[in-house]
């Protein structure tokens, strides 16, 4: 008979949680889920170690294993939410409006409007801060994921 208490622990729950977490980054800008990597964050075994939970994820002996490949991620994707998300929304419907007045796609061969010259422009940075912003978090992903693979080694 399986041993029910495993159903007790976050072990199993942080475990499914990065997983998640790695394999969406490559399709979403993922915060929430590093928020539930922290509060299931598995403690360690002896009881001199970090406790289990939030207060696991913030001990100091888990500063930079823990809290700040987890903290990357989370504020990777609320930048990502808040802000260059938005921007970049907001200069593709601006180019929509443009390509309406110039009878052209943005995406059309050149010559371009000058207005479509700067929106496009923009949108290649943003999309470009948006891709490092991505990138930067994946990283962070991969590098907790080495952390968690050597409490479990």
């Amino acid at each position: 008979m399986p041993d029910l208490s495993l159903f007790s622990s976050p072990a199993p729950y942080h475990i499914i949680t990065y997983g998640t977490l790695l394999g969406t980054e490559f399709f979403q800008h993922p915060n929430r889920t590093a928020v539930v990597l922290a509060l299931t964050y598995p403690g360690s075994r002896n009881p001199l170690g970090p406790s289990s939970s939030l207060s696991g994820t913030l001990a100091e002996s888990n500063r930079w294993s823990v809290l700040a490949p987890l903290a990357t991620v989370f504020v990777g994707g609320l930048v990502n939410l808040v802000y260059v998300g938005p921007a970049t929304t907001r200069i593709m419907r601006e180019r929509k409006v443009q390509e309406s007045k110039d009878g052209k796609k943005s995406y059309d061969p050149a010559p371009h409007s000058k207005e479509m010259q700067q929106l496009n422009r923009a949108f290649g940075k943003m999309h470009g801060v948006s891709s490092l912003v991505n990138l930067g978090a994946l990283i962070a992903t991969i590098w907790y994921g080495f952390s968690l693979a050597e409490r479990i080694h």
